[in-house]
């Protein structure tokens, strides 16, 4: 039986490695990177915590670096202190003692975010935007040490909210997009410098919660454009494997997808509750993953325009949502890659006459940007792995069926239980009826409980538990034989503040039409937005491990490794099976038993168990 919240319970172990299919995931302690003499940094802001701990990679071409080894560079940023060092993997032990690059910020400008720019990247130099707590985005290079660039800085006449994420516009090598706590995204160039006056801008493009605007000057300046999207913060957007579409989630619990080229809203999705945190698309486009205040991941279909399942595993806000392309299960013909489309070599035309000389230097800049297709089309890929880490200090690994995710959109009768057999690792979990959906999302919206009894899945997270929470109770109780764990909701005073809940309505949506009002139903639970949880698979992660002491806030997957960070300042590297470099105690067997079985007395970490 669960434990109820605020009883007693043993305390949970960190874990050092775990173990899937292909094998064990063994953390190495010398891969370790992290900031020396570590202090603790306390922000005058209303979250009392220093930003999250983001973590960014460039890789230099082969004939940039002498030492095949040394080729891959990190950077991480933690409290005021930003570092960049050449990041060694699995091959090698972290050598803290010489960063290529570390910087100390003041209390008002400390990092938030951070992108490498991998088009015009190379042994001389590298172009590493870094997003700044007051609204400033500052350009360095960390390697040749010449370029040192601000935007928006000064008295910030363009934004002064926080910059929650930055990044290169893929393919080309002076543009790039920033997004603001005020719901606003700029496109800048960064060849051109900002205005000495406050922007004035025009209407250039809107539609359906959301608007475009450009500055009235007489010559091109920064900002380039400027996004207003929704309500409440931007919190993350990502870029499809194109290039051309574009994904961005927000406080009011909405994820958007535009075609970046043309600037048109394309279609959204609903959290289930709160607000949405992170984004990223599968590795053949064709789905949007994001997680957030739910607790939950929502899975949205590229072609079907829909929420096609929802993820149940962690206990707290989901704070990184990544795909591993390197465990993806491909099927068919693998060469059988399709481009976006023949529009893909115009991406940023409307910033064409802003990129200067850069254009002197190659005929096409954004010729490299095509991959796969993020139309659907493409790659036949049979099972999608994704990982997710949470506040909760989880990693769980999910493998996403592809028929799992084409199940059509289902509408159950009322008072009917519909059993859910196709859940994310065969749980089998029971589904809500409608009649219970509904009455529990009416009660989530008015229903707010003491949460000093919950401490224990939330002492973790960034803002006070006094007031600031809600429990949501979510779904039934299951059968006796197999009960689930307590799964409380967590709910922001912003969120709740300035946002509509998910709420029922009698308007039915139209399945499939192409006039469906995209702002009103995105708002209601029911519709192909905001599914029930009874209309949609309720998947259950593979793997749902404790992996650190603070919160978690990246993910990153690599060929040879998966790379986590958490909020105590630690970027830990987990080796794959089979991938250690001379390590004994390290096996290439694929069946989890065998490898066990292998492991027996030998050598392992310290505190690792095989579970």
């Amino acid at each position: 039986m669960a434990v109820p919240p605020g009883d007693t319970q043993p305390k949970e172990e960190i874990k050092t490695q775990f173990t899937t299919l292909e094998g064990i995931y063994r953390l190495l302690p010398l891969s370790e990177y992290s900031r020396p003499n570590r202090v603790a940094y306390n922000n005058s802001g209303s979250s009392g915590t220093s930003p999250p701990v983001r973590v960014s990679f460039v890789t230099l071409p082969n004939d940039s670096c002498g030492v095949n080894g040394d080729k891959t560079k990190i950077c991480f940023n933690y409290g005021r202190e930003l570092f960049v060092y050449t990041y060694r993997g699995i091959k090698k032990a972290a050598d803290l003692t010489k960063p290529i690059d570390k910087r100390a910020y003041n209390k008002e400008d400390v990092p938030t975010c951070h992108d490498f720019n991998a088009t015009t990247a190379n042994a001389d130099g590298v172009s590493l935007l870094v997003g700044l707590l007051g609204g400033q985005v500052q350009l360095i290079d960390p390697i040749s040490k010449e370029v040192n660039k601000a935007y928006n800085a000064g008295e910030r006449l363009i934004d002064k909210t926080k910059v929650t994420c930055v990044r290169w516009i893929p393919g080309s090598p002076n543009q790039f997009l920033a997004a603001h706590s005020s719901g606003h995204m700029y496109i800048y160039n960064e060849e051109l410098m900002c205005g000495v006056d406050r922007p004035h801008y025009q209407l250039f493009k809107q539609g359906e919660g959301y608007a475009v605007y450009t500055c009235k000057t007489k010559s091109t300046r920064n900002p380039l454009y400027r996004w207003v999207i929704g309500e409440g913060s931007i919190n993350e957007f990502a870029f499809s494997p194109c290039s051309k579409y574009l994904a961005v989630v927000s406080q009011d619990g909405t994820l958007r997808v535009f075609n970046f080229d043309t600037m048109d809203l394309l279609g959204c999705a609903r959290s289930y509750y709160g607000g949405l945190l992170c984004v990223c698309w599968s590795p053949d486009g064709r789905y949007v993953v994001a997680g957030g205040e739910d607790d939950l991941i929502t899975v949205w279909s590229f072609q079907e325009r829909r929420v096609v399942a929802r993820g149940v595993g962690h206990k707290s806000w989901v704070t990184v949502v990544a795909f591993d392309s390197y465990t993806t299960i491909y099927g068919g013909d693998s060469d059988s890659i399709d481009e976006c489309n023949d529009d893909t070599t115009k991406h940023n035309n409307y910033g064409n006459d802003v990129r200067g000389k850069s254009n002197n230097t190659t005929s096409n800049p954004n010729s490299n940007r095509n991959s796969v297709a993020s139309d659907g089309i493409g790659l036949n890929v049979s099972s999608y792995r994704l990982g997710s880490v949470g506040q909760d200090t989880y990693l769980c690994l999910w493998d996403l069926k592809d028929e799992t995710l084409r199940q059509p959109f289902v509408r159950p009768r009322s008072n009917t239980i519909i059993n859910n057999s196709t859940g994310g690792g065969g749980g089998g979990s029971q589904r809500e009826s409608n009649q219970s959906s509904s009455a529990n999302a009416k009660s989530n919206n008015v229903k707010e409980s003491s949460v000093g009894s919950d401490t224990s899945h939330h002492s973790h997270s960034s803002n006070s538990l006094t007031a600031k929470l809600a429990n949501l109770n979510f779904g039934e109780k299951k059968d006796k034989e197999k009960v689930d764990k307590d799964h409380k909701r967590t709910l922001s005073l912003a969120t709740k503040n300035s946002i509509p809940n998910c709420k029922s309505s009698t308007n039915k949506n139209q399945v499939g039409g192409t006039t469906i009002s995209i702002q009103d139903d995105a708002n209601r639970v029911g519709t192909l937005y905001c599914p029930r949880l009874d209309e949609c698979p309720l998947l259950e992660p593979m793997i749902c491990k404790k992996i650190g002491h603070e919160r978690l806030c990246g993910l990153t997957f690599r060929e040879d490794s998966v790379v986590s960070s958490c909020q105590d300042g630690c970027v830990l590297t987990w080796c794959r099976p089979g991938k250690q470099v001379g390590g004994g105690s390290q096996h290439s067997s694929t069946s989890p038993t065998a490898t066990a079985v292998a492991q027996g007395g030998g050598p392992i970490a310290p505190g690792g168990t095989v579970v």
